[in-house]
C-alpha cells in the first residue's frame, strides 16, 4: 500500500525536512507544495536540498517517481474574464513543471480552475487552450488533473468534463487524473458504489491515467459541492467506505495522499496512516 500525506517544504531543510515529516508519519510517499500555495514566491531550486532528500529516500524505500507535488491554487487556466490571470497561470505552471522536472517528482497535480461566471463550456476551452500551451515541454512529468467538488464555478466537477479536457488537448499523453474522495462525495457521487465509479472513470477517462487518490472524509452531506476535508472516519464517508477504496486491489499502484485537518494544530496523519494499516478506526483521535 502506498500512503502518505500532504508535508511541509520550509525552513532550512527543504524538501529534506519534507522526507523526515513523511518518515515521521510511517509513509512511504508525500505531496508538498514547491512554495505557498497562494502565491508565486518560490526558492531557488539549488536551495531545496534536493540530493539530501534523494538519499534520504533512498535509505527508506521512498521511490521518488511515487512523490507527488501540488501545484499552487492561484492557476486557474479556466479564467477567460482577466487575460493576466490566465496567462499568470500558462507561465507559472510551465515554471511548476520545470522545477519538478529538477527534483525528479512525476506527478504534478493540477485543480482545472474555476470559469469565474463565464460559463462551464468557456472554462472548459480556456483549460484545453492551457494545457496544449503549457504541456508542450513536459518530460517525464504528468499533470494529473483533480477532481473537484464543484464549489462556485469550478471546473472538473464531474467525470464527463474531465473526459471533455482529455478528449480536446492536442497531446494528452502527458496528463492523468487525480481521484479526490472528499470532492467527488461532494459533488454527488456514491463512495459506497466505488466499483462503478471506477467503471465509469476506467470507460471515460481510463484508470491507467489514474495517478494519485487523495483520501478525505467530508464534513459535508453528498452533493453539497462545498469541499470540506473531514479526518478520516469523523465525517459523512466514514472509516469503511475509504478503507475499502485505499485497500481496493486496482489502486495497489496509486499513491494515496492524507489532506485532512489538523487537530489542535497538530497533524493526524501517523494516526491516520495506522488506521489503513491495521484497517482499524481511531475513536481516540480527536
Amino acid at each position: 500500500m502506498l500512503i502518505g500525506s500532504h508535508v511541509s517544504m520550509s525552513g532550512k531543510e527543504m524538501l529534506l525536512g519534507s522526507v523526515k515529516e513523511a518518515l515521521s508519519y510511517g509513509a512511504n510517499t508525500f505531496m508538498f507544495y514547491t512554495g505557498a500555495p497562494q502565491n508565486t514566491v518560490r526558492k531557488p531550486i539549488e536551495q531545496l536540498k534536493i540530493a539530501e532528500a534523494k538519499a534520504l529516500m533512498e535509505e527508506n524505500n521512498i521511490d521518488i517517481n511515487n512523490i507527488v507535488v501540488h501545484a499552487p491554487y492561484i492557476i486557474n487556466l479556466a479564467n477567460t474574464i482577466k487575460p493576466e490571470t490566465y496567462e499568470l497561470a500558462v507561465t507559472f505552471l510551465k515554471k511548476e513543471i520545470e522545477r519538478c522536472k529538477v527534483i525528479g517528482a512525476k506527478i504534478l497535480v493540477l485543480h482545472p480552475g474555476s470559469h469565474v461566471k463565464a460559463g462551464v463550456e468557456a472554462g472548459l476551452n480556456q483549460i484545453v487552450k492551457g494545457l496544449n500551451e503549457a504541456t508542450k515541454d513536459c518530460g517525464d512529468v504528468k499533470i494529473a488533473l483533480e477532481t473537484m467538488a464543484g464549489k462556485g464555478s469550478e471546473c472538473g466537477r464531474t467525470f464527463d468534463e474531465l473526459e471533455y479536457i482529455f478528449n480536446h488537448v492536442e497531446d494528452n499523453s502527458c496528463l492523468g487524473f487525480c481521484l479526490d474522495t472528499c470532492h467527488i462525495h461532494d459533488a454527488g457521487y456514491d463512495l459506497t458504489k466505488f466499483d462503478d465509479i471506477l467503471s465509469e472513470l476506467d470507460q471515460k477517462i481510463g484508470l491507467n491515467r489514474l495517478l494519485v487518490v487523495h483520501v478525505n472524509d467530508s464534513k459535508n452531506e453528498r452533493g453539497a459541492h462545498k469541499d470540506r476535508h473531514e479526518n478520516i472516519g469523523y465525517g459523512k464517508i466514514g472509516f469503511e467506505t475509504l478503507n475499502k477504496i485505499v485497500h481496493h486491489p486496482k489502486l495497489k499502484s496509486v499513491p494515496k495522499i492524507l489532506e485532512t485537518p489538523y487537530n489542535n494544530k497538530i497533524a493526524p496523519y501517523k494516526e491516520e496512516i495506522e488506521m489503513f494499516k491495521t484497517q482499524t478506526f481511531n475513536p481516540n483521535l480527536k
